[in-house]
């Protein structure tokens, strides 16, 4: 026992009565212990020893074949009322989920361990941070934690005699998934994930935590929590500013966030700084400027499709102390590979099920959703600020999503409310690449949907409200760097040139480069986005041009218009909590286009 808390008592007495393990086992954080835990679930095959040589302190874990993914039909948010949690969340009477979930978890964890992980999200003791206690019965969770968060006993120092702690309770059960339930109680800062085994159902500081239930504390305590990267530029004179930006899943988030500037940036002495890649909590602070900090403490990244090109800071944070989970594994040399690492697929390599693999079967060997748990201190771009208790400073919030014809390169909001409106409508759009044509549009505001823990109407109330707080706002502007041509060919390079769209975005936040106004918010001067030493063919033989950039920040007033009726029916799905402020910056952008 690391703590005389009475609610921590009390709360993990209740879950062992609850649970029945044969033993229960509080993790204090140390080396040694997380060490002989990492002997232990070697030796019941829980994981495997990578190559020590080539991959020091790297393991690999296998997940259930039924359980590989967030799920979202049976993730709840289980509010007193079916209008607090709102349309876009499935709802649950709390009452009925709690008598569920103990129905299913009850002396689940018969003949096995509980342990108890006490953990941070946020620097401990930061103004910034929140604390939760997650009991679980898998050491691979315990392993995961112990990377993605600051846990252990210093946690509970900084707890002390305080009943503020996030309860999470995790049991593998019989990871049947028909009784696979993640239930969050925003009200009662709970969250209980039954029936699986797969991180982002069981690690319960990130999204459970970090999105769901802080967002409703957010909301009542007056913060933010987003699902947001946080990246610094460092100009040749050693100015940093700070951008977060949010991303719908597949638009490129995680490479935006460790962005390489094109080679004449970093000669000229241009630097980018990764503070977080994946979530940001936003505070107002005393000077009146918001300040976001990563409430993590690791990178929880999508393996396939992650490689030197794509991204070679993420690739490097993972050569040590990383959990890779679902990936090709192969036994003779102890290491690990994945569909686009490189063009060298191991032979003789046991695929993500386990069963031997042939690369040439065209089946992937790797999961799709295959993962590494890596800590961020491992990534070369790490800022120094990263984990300044403070947070650091945003001068812009970009929103950011897939189109194929209708968002420009980059366009900023003509105010905070009309960034909220911006932000609100973000979309990505499937697209049949041979032909053009545009496909399913998927609204995802503030790429929030999937975890905002209450009404999304009262969620952009709380943007609104927040905007009003102070003059000294972050600007506000949305990203596409997805625009195709009729041959179905990305127009703009994307990766390390989107570098050259955050130099004109951090230009306006300063006053330092024009724009033309349009319908939908101001939109940049082609000029003053910089193609020095730009070398990209959007199709052979076809070098990207001044011509193409003006194409590519050209509004088509005719997509807006039918856009706007798509809003129109996705504000009428979330109900009557939309803000009549946004309904009202609907209007007057239509009106805008019409003329």
């Amino acid at each position: 026992m690391l703590t005389t808390n009475k609610s921590v008592l009390k709360f993990v007495d209740d879950a062992a009565k609850l649970m029945d393990p044969d033993q229960v086992v509080w993790i204090d954080g140390s080396e040694q212990q997380l060490e002989s835990l990492r002997q232990e679930a070697l030796s019941t095959g829980e994981i495997i020893k990578l190559n020590e040589e080539k991959l020091p302190n790297c393991y690999y874990h296998r997940t259930a074949v039924n359980d590989v993914a967030r799920v979202e039909a049976r993730t709840m948010i289980c509010a007193k009322t079916k209008e607090a949690a709102g349309n876009s969340n499935n709802w649950m009477e709390p009452s009925e989920a709690y008598k569920m979930a103990y129905d299913i978890m009850r002396n689940s964890m018969r003949g096995r361990t509980m342990y108890v992980i006490p953990f941070s999200m946020g620097t401990v003791g930061s103004p910034f941070s929140r604390i939760g206690i997650e009991v679980t019965d898998s050491i691979y969770v315990v392993l995961n934690m112990a990377i993605m968060t600051r846990a252990g006993q210093k946690v509970l120092d900084a707890l002390g005699d305080s009943d503020d702690f996030v309860r999470g309770l995790h049991g593998k059960c019989e990871l049947d998934e028909e009784k696979r339930y993640i239930l969050q109680f925003p009200e009662d800062d709970t969250i209980i994930s039954c029936n699986s085994g797969y991180g982002g159902n069981v690690l319960l500081g990130k999204k459970c935590f970090a999105l769901r239930i802080a967002s409703y504390q957010g909301k009542t305590q007056g913060w933010m929590a987003e699902h947001m990267l946080i990246l610094g530029i460092e100009d040749p004179q050693g100015n940093v500013r700070y951008v977060a930006a949010a991303f719908p899943s597949a638009c490129g988030k995680t490479n935006l966030a460790m962005l390489i500037p094109p080679e004449i940036y970093g000669k000229k002495g241009y630097k980018v700084w990764t503070v977080g890649d994946d979530i940001a909590w936003i505070r107002i602070g005393k000077d009146g400027r918001m300040y976001a900090v990563n409430p993590e403490a690791g990178f929880f990244g999508v393996a396939p499709g992650t490689n030197e090109k794509s991204n070679p800071n993420a690739l490097a944070a993972t050569r040590e102390g990383t959990i890779f989970t679902n990936v090709v594994y192969n036994p003779e040399e102890g290491t690990v590979w994945w569909e686009k690492l490189d063009k060298n697929p191991p032979k003789n390599a046991l695929d993500w099920k386990g069963n031997p693999w042939d690369p040439a079967s065209g089946i992937p060997g790797a999961h799709p959703n295959s993962r590494f748990t890596s800590p961020a201190r491992n990534c070369p771009c790490i800022s120094p600020e990263w984990e300044n208790p403070n947070g650091v400073p945003l001068s812009a919030i970009v929103f950011g999503g897939r189109r194929a014809k209708t968002a420009p390169l980059v366009y900023q909001s003509r105010d905070w409310a009309h960034g909220v409106f911006v932000g609100s409508i973000m979309a990505s759009e499937t697209t049949a690449a041979a032909s053009g044509k545009v496909g399913v549009v998927r609204r995802d505001p503030m790429a929030m949907l999937p975890f905002c823990g209450y009404n999304m109407g009262d969620y952009f109330q709380h943007w609104l409200d927040m905007g009003k707080r102070t003059e000294k706002l972050p600007k506000i502007f949305n990203v596409n760097w997805f625009r195709l041509d009729e041959n179905g060919s990305f127009m703009w390079p994307g990766y390390g040139d989107n570098f050259r769209v955050l130099q004109w975005i951090l230009a306006r936040c300063e006053d330092k480069a024009d724009a033309q106004e349009t319908p939908i918010g101001y939109v940049p001067y082609p000029e003053d986005i910089s193609l020095e030493d730009l070398d990209y063919e959007i199709e052979p033989g076809e070098k990207f041009t001044l011509d193409t950039l003006k194409e590519i920040l050209t509004v088509e007033n005719k997509y807006w218009l039918e856009d706007a009726e798509n809003i129109r029916q996705f504000y009428a799905k979330l109900g009557d909590h939309v803000p009549q402020e946004l309904t009202k910056e609907l209007d007057e952008m239509v009106k805008r286009l019409q003329k």
